[in-house]
C-alpha cells in the first residue's frame, strides 16, 4: 500500500513514529486491546516498557531523601538535577533563562503562582483570564484583590494589550490563558506572552503572563524559548501517561515576583528561628529550591526520565505526535459532520472553533459535540456515555472543567446557570437537558497512540445507535378491547427482595405470602454497603462482584444469612434482624451513632455496623474497605424492642404479622400521604418486570447478534433486578405473549384481595443490567439492544416502577394479610384508558 499523499487527510498518520501505531499499541499498550480510549485530554496512556524501565531502576538502585548527605540521598539529588535539566531542554527552555519547579500537577503550579502574587504586594494584584480557561485558572480571580476581568474573546485580549501602556494604575498585573482549550482544542495565540511583556515595559514593567500548557502539551510541541511566557504550568501525565507529576517553568527575569511568598516549608530555607524572634532565611541558590516545599516527589521524578526515553524512542518528537493526531482529528471531524438521518438532519452538532481540524497550528485534536435525533431533539449526554461504556468506548462528557467555553458553546449565560444551580444542576450529575438545551458536551480527544481503528469504532458506534435510517415508528396505545381478553392470564412468576442494596436477590419461596406496604416489599433494601473512607454506598456498576453477595432472610431464626462467592466456594455471615437483640449472633453489633452517607445522590443517615468481623467479611470479598450499614428509619420488628408509643398507634403496630422494614417511629401522617418515603431503593419502592418483555428482548438480542461474536447473548430476567416478575399463562396453543403491555398499565390488582398497586414511571436503565447476577461478569447485553429498541426520549427504559395504592395504606385498621403477595397470585391490569 502506498503512503498517503500530502493532500490526503492522513498525510501525517504515523509520520516519524518508530513503527506503525498499531504495532506500537500491540507491544506497548496491551490495556488498549479491547478498549477504544478517547479521553487523552484527561490523561494519555502510559507505555508498558516505560513502567518496566522505571521498575528496573527502582529495584537496582537505592534512592534516599534528597535532603540528606548519604550516598543514596546524593544519588537522588544527582538524578533530580539531571532530569530537571533534561525537561527544560525537552521544552527548549534555556536553563540560563528558565528554572523548573516540580509540583503535583498543573493546578498546583497555577496555585503556587497565585499565592506568590498575592503575597508580593500588600495591595494585592490585578488578574485577567481568557474565557476558554480551565477552572484552575478561573479560580485565581478569588485572591486578586485589585480586581479581575474575564476576556470574552481574542479581540478583547488584543485590545487590552494595546491599552496596557496607557493604564494609569501601577498595580501588578497577571494575565493567564490556556495554550489550548481543553473543551474544543482551539489553540490560542502564544504571541500574547511577548506582547504583554513588551507593552508592560512601557508602563513600569509590571505585567506578567501565566501560560496553562497542560492541555496543549498532550499532543503539541511547545518551544518555551521562543514563546517566552513568564510562568508555564503543565502536567506530565497528560504527555506521558505517567508519572503523576507537574511542573512550573519560571522565566528567571520574572522570578522576583515570587520571592515574597510568605509561607515556607522544609527544604526552602537555610535557617529558621522557631521561638523568640520571628525570622527565617530563604535559600538563594535557585528558584526551585525556594519554591519546592518539603521533600520533592523524587521517585516520580526518576520515573519521568524513563518516560521521556520511552516517548522519544516510540514517537520521535512532539511534532510527530501533533501531526499524527491532527490527521486523525480531521478524519473524525469530517466523518461525524457528514452523518445524517433519513430526513437529512445532521446527527452530530460539532461545536466549531476558529481553528481548522487538520491544522496543528490553530487546532488541537479535541472534538466537542452533541447528538440529535431526526426530530432535532438532543440525546442526553449521560445516556450516550453509558452506552459508550458498554461498548468499551471511553469518552468525557459534561462541562469538562471549562465553564466559560462550555457556557459560550451551549448558549448559557451566568443568570441561566445560577438558576439551574438553584434547581439542582451540579457538575457531573445527570441533568442532561434543561429547557430542551444540553448542559454539557460529548468530548473526544486523541493522543499519540490513537489509531484509525479508534476513529472507526467511535464513528461506527454513532452510526449503529444514533443514525436513524428510516422514520421512527410511533407506538400507539392499543385499544382496550384488543387487550382486555388476556387480562386474567397474568400472574406473579417470582418475587424478590434485595435486603442489601445492589447485592444479590433473596427469592421469596413459593407458597409464602409476603407483606407489601407503601414503602415496598418487606426487607427490601434495608441494608447497604458503605465505603469506610467516604461513607458512600457501593453499587454494582462500580463493583460487579456485589452480585455474588447473596443475602437470605430466615424469619424463623430471626437472622440475615449472607453468602459470598460462587456456589462451589462460599463463605457466610449471619447477623440479627433485630436492632437491639444481639444475643442471636455475637459477630456484629449495630452502633447507636448515625453516619451521613450518600445513596443515589441523596444525603441520608445510616447506622453502621461496628464489628470488625462484619467489615472484614465484605472488605475481603470485594477488595475495597467497606462495612455494612442499615437505614435508620426502618427499625421496627418483633425481634427488636419497640419504642414507646401511646394510644391506639401502639395497638395497631402490634397487628404486624411480619418483621420488616416499616418503622413505628415515623409520624403517622407519613403513611397517609401520597409521597414515597426516602429509602435505600432507587427512586420508587417496587420494580415490576414482565416475563413476556424479557422474552421479546431476548429475541431481539438474537436477531441483532453480530456474526462471529460467539452467538447470541440472551439474558435472564434476574439482570433487571425486579421485585415482581409478571408472566402470562397462555390458555391455548397459538396464543401470543404481550411484550411491553406494562407500558399501558396504570395499576394492577394482585391476588384474592385485589390488592391495588399503582404502576408509575418507566425504569431508566444503566450499565448495571449488563452484569450477570450469577457470575458477576459484565457484558454488552442487554443494554446495547435496549438502546435500540427501548429508547424513550433519549432514556433507555425497561420495567415499571410501582407503589402500593395510597387507598390501601390510609390506616392500620385493615387486616395485614390484605397487604401481601405470593407467587402465583393472579394479576389484573388496569389500563390507562379505563
Amino acid at each position: 500500500m502506498e503512503p498517503p499523499s500530502t493532500t490526503s487527510p492522513l498525510a501525517g498518520y504515523c509520520q516519524g513514529y518508530s513503527t506503525d501505531v498499531d504495532t506500537i499499541r500491540e507491544k506497548e499498550y496491551p490495556l488498549l486491546k479491547d478498549t477504544t480510549y478517547l479521553d487523552h485530554a484527561g490523561t494519555t496512556v502510559y507505555a508498558k516498557s516505560m513502567i518496566e524501565e522505571f521498575s528496573r531502576q527502582m529495584t537496582s538502585s537505592l534512592f534516599g531523601n534528597p535532603h540528606s548527605m548519604s550516598s543514596s540521598s546524593q544519588l537522588s539529588t544527582q538524578r533530580t538535577d539531571d532530569i530537571r535539566l533534561r525537561v527544560l531542554k525537552f521544552f527548549n527552555a534555556d536553563p540560563e533563562e528558565y528554572d523548573l519547579v516540580f509540583v503535583a500537577n498543573a493546578t498546583a503550579a497555577i496555585k503556587l503562582v497565585a499565592d506568590c502574587f498575592r503575597d508580593s504586594d500588600h495591595r494585592g494584584f490585578w488578574y485577567g483570564y481568557h474565557t476558554d480557561a480551565h477552572t484552575s485558572l478561573v479560580g485565581v480571580r478569588e485572591i486578586a484583590h485589585m480586581g479581575h476581568r474575564c476576556f470574552q474573546s481574542d479581540t478583547d485580549v488584543d485590545s487590552w494589550i494595546s491599552d496596557l501602556p496607557t493604564l494609569q494604575t501601577k498595580a501588578t498585573r497577571l494575565i493567564a490563558f490556556p495554550a489550548q482549550s481543553n473543551l474544543n482544542g482551539r489553540r490560542l495565540p502564544l504571541r500574547w506572552c511577548k506582547e504583554v511583556r513588551s507593552a508592560a515595559e512601557k508602563n513600569g514593567g509590571n505585567g506578567y503572563t501565566l501560560l496553562d500548557a497542560a492541555s496543549f502539551l498532550s499532543t503539541g510541541s511547545l518551544d518555551i524559548g521562543s514563546v517566552a511566557p513568564d510562568f508555564t504550568a503543565l502536567s506530565f501525565y497528560k504527555i506521558f501517561g505517567f508519572p503523576d507529576l507537574g511542573a512550573l517553568i519560571v522565566r528567571k527575569s520574572a522570578a522576583h515576583i515570587l520571592e515574597r511568598r510568605k509561607y515556607f516549608g522544609g527544604g526552602t530555607v537555610d535557617m529558621v528561628i522557631a521561638s523568640d524572634v520571628q525570622w527565617h532565611a530563604k535559600k538563594e541558590s535557585s528558584i526551585h529550591e525556594r519554591l519546592e516545599d518539603g521533600t520533592i516527589p523524587f521517585h516520580n521524578i526518576i520515573a519521568l526520565d524513563a518516560a521521556i526515553d520511552t516517548h522519544e524512542r516510540l514517537y520521535g518528537s512532539m511534532a510527530n505526535i501533533s501531526t499524527h493526531c491532527a490527521s486523525l482529528a480531521k478524519q473524525f471531524y469530517d466523518r461525524i459532520s457528514g452523518l445524517t438521518h433519513w430526513n437529512q438532519t445532521k446527527v452530530c452538532h460539532v461545536y466549531e472553533t476558529n481553528g481548522v481540524y487538520g491544522c496543528s497550528t490553530t487546532q488541537g485534536p479535541i472534538i466537542p459535540f452533541n447528538i440529535r435525533n431526526s426530530l432535532g431533539e438532543w440525546a442526553p449526554k449521560t445516556e450516550v456515555e453509558k452506552l459508550a461504556t458498554v461498548q468499551n468506548i471511553q469518552i468525557r462528557t459534561g462541562s469538562v472543567c471549562n465553564p466559560g467555553g462550555t457556557a459560550r458553546a451551549l448558549g448559557w449565560v451566568g443568570q441561566d446557570l445560577r438558576r439551574h444551580y438553584s434547581t439542582g444542576l451540579r457538575c457531573g450529575d445527570a441533568h442532561d437537558l434543561i429547557g430542551g438545551k444540553p448542559t454539557g458536551v460529548l468530548r473526544v480527544s486523541l493522543g499519540a497512540m490513537t489509531s484509525m481503528k479508534d476513529i472507526d469504532s467511535m464513528v461506527e458506534f454513532i452510526e449503529e445507535f444514533y443514525v436513524e435510517k428510516i422514520p421512527p415508528v410511533v407506538a400507539l396505545t392499543p385499544p382496550v378491547e384488543e387487550i382486555a381478553c388476556a387480562e386474567r392470564h397474568f400472574y406473579i412468576e417470582s418475587l424478590s427482595v434485595f435486603p442489601i442494596k445492589s447485592c444479590g436477590a433473596f427469592k421469596i419461596p413459593e407458597g409464602k405470602r409476603w407483606e407489601i406496604r407503601r414503602e415496598g416489599l418487606a426487607w427490601d433494601r434495608e441494608w447497604c454497603l458503605i465505603h469506610q473512607g467516604t461513607n458512600a454506598a457501593l453499587n454494582q456498576k462500580r463493583y460487579p462482584r456485589m452480585a455474588l453477595i447473596r443475602p437470605a432472610i430466615d424469619l424463623d431464626r430471626g437472622i440475615l444469612r449472607i453468602s459470598c462467592g460462587v456456589l462451589t466456594e462460599q463463605v457466610s455471615l449471619e447477623i440479627s434482624l433485630g436492632w437491639k437483640d444481639t444475643t442471636l449472633i455475637s459477630t456484629s453489633t449495630c452502633t447507636n451513632t448515625k453516619r451521613p452517607s450518600t445513596v443515589c445522590g441523596d444525603q441520608i443517615f445510616l447506622h453502621a455496623y461496628s464489628s470488625p468481623v462484619v467489615s472484614a467479611f465484605f472488605s475481603d470479598f470485594l477488595g475495597v474497605p467497606c462495612t455494612l450499614a442499615r437505614f435508620p428509619s426502618q427499625t421496627a420488628s418483633r425481634l427488636s424492642r419497640p419504642p414507646r408509643l401511646s394510644g391506639t398507634w401502639k395497638n395497631r403496630f402490634r397487628k404486624f404479622i411480619m418483621p420488616g422494614s416499616f418503622p413505628p417511629d415515623l409520624p403517622p401522617p407519613v403513611h397517609e400521604t401520597n409521597t414515597n418515603p426516602l429509602r435505600l431503593s432507587n427512586e420508587m419502592p417496587i420494580l415490576v418486570v414482565s416475563r413476556s418483555s424479557v422474552n421479546h428482548l431476548n429475541e431481539s438480542i438474537k436477531a441483532n447478534s453480530r456474526q462471529g461474536n460467539g452467538g447470541s447473548k440472551t439474558v435472564a430476567a434476574d439482570v433487571f433486578r425486579g421485585n415482581i416478575v409478571v408472566a402470562e399463562r397462555l390458555v391455548k396453543l397459538g396464543d401470543a405473549e404481550q411484550p411491553y403491555a406494562e407500558d399501558y398499565w396504570s395499576a394492577i390488582h394482585i391476588g384474592p384481595t385485589q390488592l391495588r398497586v399503582d404502576v408509575l414511571d418507566a425504569c431508566q436503565r444503566c450499565q448495571m443490567v449488563c452484569i450477570d447476577q450469577l457470575t458477576g461478569v459484565r457484558s454488552q447485553e442487554p443494554f446495547s439492544t435496549l438502546a435500540k429498541t427501548r429508547n424513550m426520549n433519549g432514556k433507555v427504559c425497561f420495567g415499571k416502577y410501582a407503589a402500593l395504592s395510597p387507598g390501601k395504606t390510609a390506616g392500620f385498621e385493615s387486616q395485614p394479610d390484605h397487604r401481601t403477595v405470593m407467587i402465583g397470585d393472579v394479576v389484573m391490569p388496569v389500563y390507562h384508558d379505563e
